[in-house]
């Protein structure tokens, strides 16, 4: 078994110590294609308006009868399941989901429920991955279980 656990713990390391560029040149930045890029931007300043006390009453006019979106940043399945397989233990997941901070500590402090919750969790992520459910009802959860 420990030639096992040492085994792939070399795997892993090797898969993430290499390097995902081919030539040092590719690290390299190009200023400038980087001042073309940031010369195309819009400035953001410009398009906030500025709001006195004889203005007031008209930005909110204006702003209350625009509609109102909220978007949502929906978390990703798949950095969760991958969040959950090599860090389970630890909560990492959760805290990516959005679970209340001292939801997280406990797990942490418990090791993801002896491993028992982590591994509840884990298939959990599974499924919602295979089934293309997405997790958006595991999203903010305050509760231990993620379930």
């Amino acid at each position: 078994m420990k030639k096992i656990v040492i085994l792939s713990s070399m795997l892993f390391l090797t898969v993430c110590s290499k390097s995902f560029a081919s030539t040092p040149s590719e690290y390299l930045a190009n200023d400038a294609t980087i001042e073309a890029t940031l010369g195309n931007g819009v400035e953001v300043a410009s398009l906030i308006p500025t709001v006195n006390a004889e203005t007031s009453n008209n930005v909110l006019a204006t702003t209350s009868s625009l509609p109102t979106t909220s978007v949502a940043g929906s978390k990703n399945a798949a950095t969760a399941f991958i969040l959950s397989t090599f860090l389970g233990g630890l909560g990492i997941h959760r805290f990516y989901m959005g679970t209340a901070t001292l939801t997280g500590v406990g797990y942490i402090l418990t090791l993801g429920g002896c491993g028992i919750v982590a591994f509840v969790d884990w298939v959990v992520l599974l499924i919602a991955l295979v089934n293309d459910e997405g997790i958006s009802k595991y999203e903010d959860n305050p509760k231990f279980f993620m379930w």
